[in-house]
């Protein structure tokens, strides 16, 4: 299997060290009480509020199609070697442990990687870690525009034979009215993510 590249891992920790900065200026001015969450509370954030991105089948999905439900989104790509997989893993487990509740949850994959990641691609991909899981894509012009309103870094990294992909780690969750509120750090566990889930659940 394919080593992630130290450029990744540095993006990465990059990535996470700025979520306190978010939270504190999404929190600016935020009165109201919240839910505690494991994650960083990033409600009342001016920036992930819709994306138009295209299914395996062609349709075209926005936040609106999922409403009523909480959405936990990723970013990645399907020949990613391991934050992805493992990042997927995690949101099965998730899903296993909210058990009935375990409906209410949409889990999104929206790849990077459009050139490579086909509609037949993502269907499969997503299929095998749970198929109630979605993957979108878009054309590059999508993609890029989606990576930026959701501040989600990519680069794409050449290598010997071909390409990898440089990407955010984290994980967004969005809650029934279609509102950013959580980000999950990479390394947080499957119960940590399955609270805070909870949580937006009760909250309705």
């Amino acid at each position: 299997m394919t080593r992630v590249l130290p450029t990744t891992r540095r993006r990465l920790l990059l990535g996470t060290a700025t979520l306190p900065l978010w939270a504190a200026l999404a929190a600016c001015g935020e009165s109201e009480p919240k839910p505690s969450f494991t994650g960083t509370d990033i409600t009342g954030a001016n920036y992930g509020r819709d994306f138009a991105l295209s299914d395996p089948d062609g349709k075209r999905r926005t936040l609106a199609d999922f409403k009523g439900k909480v959405v936990m989104i990723f970013f990645g790509f399907t020949q990613c070697p391991d934050i992805c997989p493992t990042a997927l893993t995690r949101a099965a487990e998730v899903k296993q442990q909210l058990g009935a509740a375990g409906d209410d949850l949409q889990v999104i994959f929206v790849t990077v990687d459009p050139e490579r990641d086909t509609p037949e691609v993502m269907r499969a991909y997503t299929a095998a870690f749970d198929p109630s899981f979605l993957g979108l894509r878009g054309d590059l012009a999508q993609t890029e525009a989606t990576a930026k309103e959701f501040k989600v870094f990519y680069e794409k990294v050449p290598t010997r034979t071909s390409y990898t992909m440089d990407h955010s780690a984290f994980t967004y969750l969005i809650d029934r009215k279609g509102r950013m509120r959580v980000v999950m750090r990479y390394a947080q566990s499957a119960s940590e993510f399955a609270a805070d889930v909870r949580a937006l659940l009760a909250a309705g």
